[in-house]
């Protein structure tokens, strides 16, 4: 998993306190010396928590939010649900967290969109899907790690930009769309599982040299 950005309580209390002036000012120097001057932080503040600009503030955005999913995944009644029935929970649980937030997540998309901020974007949605894989309860470290976060990513990032544009209400339409989605890591799980009984019964055992 790639390093999270850094941390504190200073920068995630600077995050909250910008949400009101994000849909305005955007993921701004401006929006941020809004937000600590009415939290009564000291003026030079600004320059000191987030010395990157607006993709370090999106970074900590994007990782706070990470943060609040796993959190909020743990109080979730997975235990009885298959692994991409966990997955969509934890998405669906995302989505309505940041759903009070969305135009400072499209803001965010917007920033990250940039070709200058290519490996910030990278490593933002790779750590989004490592989390929601790993809040799901999957431990897997071979080469299956990376081709589950690989697929997931695809999914979560369309799932993301079509919210972006849903009107309907509880995220409904977005939740239909991802479900079609997730269908089809399921079958590609299901072929695999296939394959792999397939090769075991006409293989032979692999005989190590003595």
């Amino acid at each position: 998993m790639m390093a999270p950005p850094e941390r504190g309580p200073e920068r995630d209390a600077a995050i909250q306190a910008m949400m009101p002036h994000v849909p305005f000012d955007g993921w701004t120097r401006r929006a941020l010396a809004v937000a600590l001057a009415g939290s009564d932080a000291p003026a030079d503040e600004a320059e000191l928590l987030f010395p990157g600009g607006a993709v370090a503030m999106v970074e900590a955005f994007c990782d706070l939010a990470d943060r609040r999913m796993t959190e909020g995944a743990a109080a979730l009644d997975l235990a009885d649900k298959g692994l991409i029935a966990r997955v969509r929970a934890i998405i669906a649980l995302r989505l309505a967290q940041n759903r009070p937030h969305k135009e400072a997540v499209r803001r965010a998309v917007s920033v990250l969109a940039l070709p200058m901020h290519a490996r910030q974007a990278a490593g933002c949605t790779l750590r989004t899907v490592d989390a929601i894989w790993h809040a799901a309860g999957d431990r897997a470290a071979d080469f299956t790690w990376y081709t589950k976060r690989a697929m997931l990513a695809a999914v979560y990032g369309a799932t993301l930009l079509y919210w972006l544009r849903d009107a309907s209400e509880d995220n409904t339409a977005t939740l239909g769309f991802l479900d079609r989605r997730l269908a089809g890591i399921g079958r590609t799980y299901k072929l695999r599982g296939r394959a792999s009984a397939v090769l075991r019964r006409v293989m032979p055992p692999l005989r190590h040299p003595a």
